[in-house]
């Protein structure tokens, strides 16, 4: 059974690092179940004060993935059609990896500026702000999801 467990284990934490660049795929709170599975294994190699810290990271990274970009959309003029345009653009670059994951948020939130009625030099503007929102979500993610992969490696 423990095997078995640590093979789970090892697929959420691939999964979710690989969920961390891929935007339907809810990277960290996989990384967290394969840390889960890990701990139920009769070695119980992580302590509750570490799964309450990377639970609560979870949940803040989960809240701040949606914010940040919105965030960095509105600090460069941004509207809701820019936000909306970025997270589709990001769905649509996954069919396009790995320039598709870079350059789909970006353009995605310029043609839902302009959708939006922004002309297109704000609607620009507007779309780096997303796009940079974006990339610093998923680079948070990244980070919280190898990290987790790294504790699940060392404790196994």
């Amino acid at each position: 059974m423990e095997t078995i467990l640590i093979i789970i284990g090892a697929l959420l934490i691939v999964a979710g690092f690989l969920g961390s660049f891929l935007p339907v795929i809810p990277g960290p709170p996989l990384s967290y179940a394969g840390l889960l599975a890990l701990q139920l294994t009769s070695g119980h190699p992580f302590s509750l004060g570490f799964l309450l810290f990377w639970a609560l990271a979870v949940v803040v990274l989960m809240v701040l993935d949606n914010v940040i970009p919105a965030y960095g959309t509105r600090k460069f003029g941004g509207t809701p059609y820019g936000v909306w345009g970025s997270i589709l653009g990001a769905v649509a670059g996954i069919f396009f990896a790995p320039v598709g994951l870079v350059v789909g948020p970006l353009l995605g939130a310029f043609i839902g500026e302009l959708l939006g009625g922004q002309d297109s030099d704000r609607a620009f503007r507007s779309a780096l702000g997303s796009f940079a929102g974006f990339m610093e979500s998923m680079l948070l993610k990244i980070v919280a999801s190898a990290l987790m992969g790294y504790y699940f490696v060392i404790n196994i």
